[in-house]
């Protein structure tokens, strides 16, 4: 069952990413890239980290590919008649993809077994979060605020030209 999933979510999350690569239209391409995070965050719950698959699903396809998606509906590139194939950028990722199969395939494997590591649950990280790293998740929160407090700003003075 595990390995049929696996190669179902496979199928699936490299078709979205496909799509997002060659799809001509942006809102296509947008809604595409939503099916690659969606499957990758399967990936992660196939996995047994769920806390990580939520995160997943609601920082990116909550937030970054809605986000892409009301960028792409505010701003009409859509109206624009594609224009032709861009070779260069397939090019580019045969060559990165030669690139990490021909690192994989000289990376030594391991003989010895990992040592056994305790087991991450939401509570453990919300403890690490709220002492050792306190004061970088503050100021993430605050770097995001004042994003969103910039992003305010733009939008307000558009609409009073």
């Amino acid at each position: 069952m595990s390995s049929v999933a696996f190669i179902v979510i496979a199928i699936l999350t490299l078709g979205g990413a496909l799509a997002a690569a060659t799809l001509q239209k942006l809102m296509h391409a947008a809604l595409s890239l939503v099916v690659a995070f969606v499957g990758l965050a399967a990936f992660f719950f196939l996995l047994g980290a769920e806390f990580v698959g939520l995160v997943q699903v609601f920082v990116y396809v909550g937030a970054v590919a809605v986000l892409i998606v009301f960028t792409i509906l505010l701003t009409r590139h859509d109206l624009e008649k594609p224009g032709r194939f861009n070779w260069g950028g397939v090019v580019v990722a045969i060559a990165v993809f030669a690139g990490l199969v021909w690192a994989i395939l000289r990376t030594p494997t391991l003989a010895i077994a990992a040592p056994p590591i305790e087991a991450l649950t939401v509570k453990r990280i919300g403890e690490v979060l709220m002492t050792d790293y306190v004061w970088p998740l503050q100021c993430v929160g605050v770097l995001l605020t004042a994003a969103l407090i910039g992003a305010l700003i733009l939008v307000m003075e558009e609409k009073r030209e």
